[in-house]
This record gives C-alpha cells, structure tokens and sequence, in this order.
C-alpha cells in the first residue's frame, strides 16, 4: 500500500501517556473532595475525553461546567507532560523512515493544543510534524471525523494514501468509516479492544522497531 501522508493520535500512539489520563479522573476528583469509588478507571477507561468528564460530572455531582472540569484536569496533567512522559518506545525509528520516504505528517489528538507541542518538544518529536490538530481547539472529539477531514486537508495527500495511526479503536472506527487506511498501535491500556483493533486496522504495529519495518 503506497503511503503519502500519515495523521498520528500522540496519546498511547507517540507518547506513552494514557494510564496517565485514566489516573487523572481519580486524582482530580480527589482535588475537590470527593473519594473516587472502586472501578473508576473500568468505567471510564474507552470514553472520550468529553464522554469521561460528562460522566464525572453526573455520577459525582460536580457543580462545574465541562470546561473548568477539562481545565483542573489538564493543570494536573501538564506536570507530567513537561517532566516525565516518554515517547513510545522506538517510535522515532517509524518517524525517521516515513520521513525519508517524503510521506508528510501531522498530528491529530484529543489533548489540549499546547499540552500536544509542550510534550511533543520536550522529547524532540515536534519537528517531525508540519501541524497539530487538536479536538479542544475544533470543539470536537474522535467520535466525529472533523479533526481528520481537517488534518487532511492540511496535508493535500489523497485519502487513501493518508495512514491514521491510533491505538483507541473508537477513533480508529471513525477514521475507517471516513475512508482512511487505519495502522492500530498497540497500547496497554486497550488490552481489551486488541481483537477488535486488529481487525479494523490495514496494518497493525505491536512495537514499532519491527513495524516500522512494514512502510
């Protein structure tokens, strides 16, 4: 399959950060007095961002809109982005071979924009991409294929030979429906959706020092 552009998801796709998030909920509901209850992190572990909040928000009454939910939990999260989060392991080695192959890419992810380029410099990945699409800044989320119609439009390349890497399957299944060849990645935390995943994907990495052997 000829590869022209790529959209790479960063959470769980080029960084390993998703336990992260998960852990988050707890830590913010915490943060305003409240004791999360046993089984929160199997409750929440496939929402979106937006999905996960929404139910923070009715099943322990927080009295606070979605936005300033969304913002106490990114002030808790951008320690982690700006000190400890690592890249998934051998990432770089896919990156360098798509960009010696002159395949364009960007990123499109469901965290914050400046959270996204205060990770992705850190670790010296953002030079990599020529733009960043993120669903708080296009008040979207993964369920709906508005952050990959825009990133492809960003690209230019035919849809077809645009690869969406992801290691969420509902955000693979989005992708999928709207015509783009999908590359699961494997991720811990969707340990449970690998089946599933698999079968979606046109091509699936489990590590990316062998996968990146694939383009």
């Amino acid at each position: 399959m000829k590869i022209s552009g790529a959209i790479f998801d960063m959470d769980g796709t080029l960084t390993d950060s998703m336990h992260i998030w998960i852990d988050m909920a707890g830590q913010y509901l915490i943060s305003c007095g409240i004791n999360p209850r046993e089984g929160l992190e199997k409750d929440i572990r496939h929402l979106t961002g937006v999905q996960m909040i929404a139910y923070l928000r009715k099943e322990y009454g927080l009295d606070r809109t979605l936005e300033e939910v969304s913002a106490g939990i990114g002030r808790l999260v951008e320690p982690y982005y700006r000190n400890t989060v690592p890249t998934k392991a051998d990432v770089t080695l896919l990156l360098d071979r798509l960009r010696e192959k002159g395949v364009k890419m960007c990123v499109a992810s469901a965290t914050d924009q400046s959270l996204v380029e205060l990770v992705l410099g850190r670790l010296g990945l953002l030079d990599y991409f020529s733009a960043v699409f993120s669903c708080v800044t296009l008040l979207t989320g993964k369920e709906k294929p508005l952050i990959f119609e825009k990133a492809l439009a960003h690209l230019g390349t035919p849809r077809a030979e645009t690869f969406v890497f992801e290691d969420a399957l509902y955000a693979a299944k989005t992708a999928k429906k709207a015509g783009f060849p999908i590359v699961g990645v494997y991720d811990p935390s969707a340990e449970d959706t690998i089946g599933e995943m698999i079968a979606l994907s046109d091509i699936y990495i489990r590590d990316y020092r062998t996968g990146c052997l694939l383009f």
